[in-house]
């Protein structure tokens, strides 16, 4: 009888080297990241809201300015949502820190949760950050299971199963990493889980010769790694906005997202044509201040800014006229500091 060497049943019998491979290499080979270097629930809790959907390159600077102004939870609980914002400020996606917030001012001065199931009863506490906060900070025996580990679990068992997309993959895969998990040391599994999609087995060209569990990996002895995991793609929607750069005595105008617009409530941009009251064609017209275009989700955004006069009247409702000198201290999504900042650098203005 020819043993199979590919599928869970086959990863699940050598589990034992598997934990071991994985554990040995992270301890020996892991990135040197300040929440793991001063470890704490906090820490935690705020490297895994700010790594959601985002780079460890990228969160660096960020996860070091908060900590020096917020420093823990009741900190974060007392602080203004401006100031939230503003420390926020570029890494997008911002209702993770309108949760994170509101999750400070509810744990605030009491006994932190250490089970996942309670964590997610919290603010923007979905599966896999519950179970990487209960595991990292509490020991709790959970897997986590992101787009990162459903890649490499994927490759381990060559699994060739379509999923409609990352959540229903992850779902579909969530056993076998409760199976594979190390009861011993949860938090550091996990991790080294994470650290070995972000930096060996990656999307594109996995660093296959390097990778610590390869012995165990069915693709990789297929030569095959890049086939999987087996997503659906959507196509990629292409959208134009067109935004005006409007000046009055020294001042700019904004608009401000009302508190119903989700992610971006409180936040300042320069306003759409529309916003403006401009025909978007007109606006088009004018002198091309700035134009950008940035990936989000499926669709691809094109924006593009030029010089406009705004129309007599009255301003219509989220506009207001900031003044240049007081741009810094304006809570702005992340593009539209970087326009405001490059627009005002080339006329020989800085921000104060």
């Amino acid at each position: 009888m020819t043993r199979k060497t590919s599928g869970p049943g086959a990863l699940l019998a050598r589990r034992a080297g598997f934990r071991a491979a994985l554990l040995a290499w992270y301890r020996a080979s892991r990135r040197r990241l300040p929440w793991r270097e001063s470890p704490s629930p906090y820490a935690t809790v705020v490297s895994e809201f700010m790594l959601q959907q985002t780079q460890v390159a990228t969160v660096l600077p960020y996860f070091g300015r908060w900590m020096a102004a917020l420093p823990g939870f009741e900190a974060l609980a007392a602080a203004p949502e401006a100031q939230v914002l503003r420390l926020w400020e570029g890494l997008g996606y911002y209702s993770r820190a309108r949760n994170l917030h509101r999750l400070a001012r509810e744990v605030a001065g009491r006994a932190l949760p250490s089970r996942a199931d309670d964590w997610r009863e919290l603010p923007g506490i979905g599966p896999y950050t519950a179970a990487a906060v209960a595991s990292i900070a509490f020991g709790e025996p959970n897997a986590c299971v992101d787009g990162n580990v459903v890649r490499i679990l994927s490759r381990l068992t060559r699994d060739g199963a379509a999923h409609r997309d990352s959540a229903s993959a992850s779902r579909a895969f969530a056993p076998l990493a409760q199976g594979l998990l190390n009861p011993r040391a949860p938090g550091d599994h996990n991790q080294a889980m994470m650290e070995l999609g972000a930096t060996v087995c990656t999307r594109r060209a996995p660093l296959c010769p390097g990778c610590p569990v390869r012995d165990f990996c069915a693709a990789a002895k297929a030569g095959d790694p890049e086939a999987y995991p087996k997503l659906d793609s959507k196509p990629t929607e292409r959208r134009s906005v067109v935004r005006v750069w409007c000046e009055r005595t020294g001042c700019l105008l904004l608009h401000r997202n009302a508190p119903g617009e989700r992610s971006l409530a409180g936040l300042h941009e320069l306003p759409t044509a529309g916003q403006a009251g401009i025909d978007p064609a007109v606006a088009a017209l004018g002198q091309l201040v700035a134009k950008r275009s940035r990936s989000i989700t499926r669709f691809r955004i094109v924006e593009s800014i030029h010089a406009a006069r705004l129309p007599a009247g009255r301003l219509r409702p989220g506009l207001v006229w900031v003044p240049l000198g007081d741009l810094g201290s304006v809570p702005l999504s992340g593009p539209h500091r970087r326009w405001t900042t490059q627009v005002l650098a080339s006329r020989g203005l800085h921000e104060l």
